[in-house]
């Protein structure tokens, strides 16, 4: 058969390609807040109560919180005005929920969700889906943010709103509204006026536009909001001076590995490039939140002493991002590695004895309910109770029932009716006459080692009880001691040896 005797061929039809479904960005940025939110919230419940136990911080929280907002205002003329706007957040809190250590705890788990969900959305928003959703759940994840959501204080509050004024500030770059810059200004400052320490934050954000070469427009718009959120703290800042005598207990960075070890895992991450999606690179946002913190507030170390890692909790942010989009990169064909994947188990698994850890009344630097348990058992009714150094007495306000039948030898103002933490004392030698007057007092003091300041009051105390009484025991808790001295009437057969002075 010839070429041109074949039958023609019936033509193919060919079906259109499928077409591809994507996540739409709405349902994507949903999904990231959701997972991120959801292990926030599963983390800050698990253990939430921590053996019904609180620390001294937590402490001072809710005995200011359930003070009158004028008795909270006058109390911050005297120390702790920095913290007097979260008090006063606290107090409609207690207020509408009631009391408990949930509802002490409770507004930080759910701050910390909200951190997270902003954080997933930012890893979106810079380096894509994928690293925005590994960003949002390694956030709740670090060790640092797992412990200070479970805390009666105000950081992971502040984090939250750094977290959200960060996603404001890139959501500003491109377009230029001015009421972004508001909402970008206006957030900053209300996380500034709850710890005025995230001001550096802001220092951060100017770092990242100056790398980012934003246009001159864009650098001209943040430097005049920036300059509100200053003017707008700049009273807080000059009022809360004269009380930096409050943190006269740092006497070097506190828990600072911790803190360093975080950061040289997320500086380590950066050293990959981490592509942009936008005016704003990803390396160029984390890194700066990450590192300038931490090295301002250590550099101002160097004058006085005042790191602690939880006042640039908001540094987390920067780590979780680069970890996220580190994460996202190795996902990628060509991308990972045998080595990459035993890392990435290696760090989880040292996650592992952490987190049940940080769940305990050990993983705290002093345990109240266990110091006023202490008192309560020790004493017995009419005993003296003296505080060493009288800064102490805030360990035991939380449960006053606990010292009810007791007398504090020291006291002549109540913390309440004084508008102070710890109450006015009286004269020294008031104090070492009311002490003769006394067979059995109960001494709460520091545990060995501790800083005890020098002051006639305190010298008072430790001479009466050097010359008249003796040690009759010792009660030892997390954080610190609960002696029982008996009064000296001289040597007897049943009178063990004389102990030395307390510490």
């Amino acid at each position: 058969m010839s070429l041109d005797a074949r039958a023609p061929l019936a033509p193919r039809t060919v079906s259109p390609p499928a077409p591809v479904r994507r996540r739409s960005p709405v349902r994507a940025e949903a999904l990231v807040v959701l997972a991120s939110s959801s292990l926030a919230l599963a983390l800050g419940l698990w253990g939430i109560r921590r053996q019904n136990t609180m620390w001294g911080d937590e402490s001072v929280t809710h005995q200011l919180a359930h003070r009158d907002l004028s008795q909270i205002w006058l109390t911050a003329q005297h120390i702790d005005l920095v913290h007097a706007l979260y008090y006063a957040v606290m107090h409609e809190i207690f207020g509408l929920f009631g009391d408990g250590l949930l509802t002490l705890r409770l507004p930080s788990v759910l701050a910390t969700c909200v951190a997270a969900g902003g954080v997933g959305l930012l890893g979106l928003r810079l380096a894509g889906p994928r690293a925005g959703l590994l960003a949002g759940l390694v956030f709740p994840v670090l060790p640092q943010v797992q412990k200070y959501a479970q805390e009666g204080r105000s950081y992971a509050m502040v984090c939250a709103l750094v977290t959200w004024a960060t996603y404001a500030l890139v959501v500003s770059v491109p377009h230029r509204a001015r009421w972004r810059w508001a909402v970008y200004g206006s957030t900053m400052l209300l996380a500034c006026l709850l710890h005025e320490f995230a001001v550096l934050a802001l220092i951060a954000h100017g770092v990242t536009l100056v790398v980012s070469r934003v246009p001159r427009p864009v650098l001209r718009a943040w430097g005049a909001t920036a300059a509100c959120v200053v003017a707008g703290l700049s009273p807080l800042v000059v009022r809360s001076a004269g009380q930096s005598g409050q943190v006269s207990w740092i006497d070097g960075p506190v828990r600072l590995p911790e803190f360093l070890a975080v950061t040289v895992v997320g500086v380590a991450c950066a050293r990959t490039h981490l592509g942009a999606r936008g005016p704003v690179r990803l390396s160029a946002l984390a890194l700066p939140i990450l590192v300038l913190p931490c090295l301002l507030l250590l550099a101002a170390s160097l004058v006085k002493p005042l790191f602690v890692d939880r006042y640039v909790l908001y540094s987390n942010i920067g780590t979780a991002l680069l970890l996220g989009a580190w994460g996202d990169r190795c996902r990628r064909p060509g991308r990972s590695s045998r080595v990459t994947w035993i890392a990435v188990v290696v760090v989880l698994a040292a996650l592992v004895p952490v987190s049940p850890w940080l769940r305990t009344p050990q993983s705290r630097s002093n345990d109240v309910t266990a110091i006023s348990a202490a008192v309560r058992e020790e004493g017995r009714p009419g005993d003296g109770l003296l505080y060493l150094p009288g800064r102490h007495r805030i360990w035991t306000g939380a449960h006053p029932e606990d010292t009810r039948s007791l007398t504090d030898l020291a006291l002549a103002r109540d913390p309440v009716s004084s508008n102070t933490l710890a109450g006015v004392e009286l004269p020294a030698r008031d104090i070492a006459a009311r002490m003769l007057d006394f067979d059995r007092i109960v001494v709460v003091r520091g545990p060995a080692g501790a800083y005890t300041p020098t002051d006639p009051r305190e010298a008072a105390k430790t001479g009466t009880l050097r010359r008249h009484f003796r040690e009759h025991g010792t009660t030892r808790v997390n954080g610190a001691r609960v002696t029982v001295y008996a009064r000296d009437r001289g040597p007897s057969p049943e009178a063990g040896p004389r102990s030395g002075s307390p510490r």
